[in-house]
């Protein structure tokens, strides 16, 4: 089961060290996700981060950094939403229908199922589909090695999605909830959570 780190929606002061750190611990897949950003910043944080990692990192938006970088691909976020010419590389895809499944693996190398799992305390963020619903999707083919599971992932829910079948999980609230953005500088609990993750996926 492949293990796949978002990052927080907004930049942040430690941000390239905390992402060169998880590189260094074995990070294979970083979704480079700042929506509504200015590329500026997100040509900053590239250009603190490593060179030598880049060909682990996919970018959502301004999808002229995959080239300029050299950087494993881009995250398109609709079906309808079309390569743009000149992009080569790994080409992932957001899905919310199970309807849709099938039509998107077509064209992507790996598509994210949302939100799979409820957000405790957040009724803007509760899962969209059943376990019956999840399963029917397993046994149809629906849901496989392809398919990753985003929305609501955490240590305890980990296992269920790999017995559902989904080829990987995506991580992101748990992950940043453990650093403090504004006044942090010891990030030694989000390590240690993003190991127990890789040892459950591995």
């Amino acid at each position: 089961m492949k293990l796949v780190i978002m990052t927080k929606s907004t930049f942040f002061v430690e941000e390239d060290k905390i992402l060169t750190t998880l590189f260094d611990e074995g990070m294979d897949k970083l979704h480079l996700y700042k929506p509504g950003s200015q590329l500026v910043f997100s040509e900053r944080l590239l250009s603190l981060i490593p060179e030598g990692y880049h060909d682990k990192i996919v970018v959502h938006e301004h999808y002229r950094l995959k080239n300029e970088y050299d950087l494993a691909g881009i995250h398109l976020n609709k079906l309808s939403e079309m390569v743009p010419n000149g992009i080569r590389g790994k080409i992932s895809r957001t899905c919310e229908d199970l309807n849709l499944l099938k039509e998107m693996k077509k064209n992507s190398n790996y598509v994210f199922l949302r939100r799979i799992f409820g957000c405790m305390g957040n009724a803007d963020k509760q899962s969209s589909f059943s376990v019956k619903e999840l399963e029917d999707a397993a046994y149809k083919g629906l849901i496989d090695k392809r398919v990753y599971a985003l929305g609501g992932i955490t240590l305890d829910n980990v296992r269920m999605a790999k017995e559902l079948g989904f080829g990987g999980v995506v991580v992101c609230s748990d992950l940043w909830n453990r650093f403090d953005i504004h006044h942090g500088a010891d990030f030694r609990d989000l390590l240690a959570l993003f190991r127990n993750y890789q040892k459950l996926v591995g």
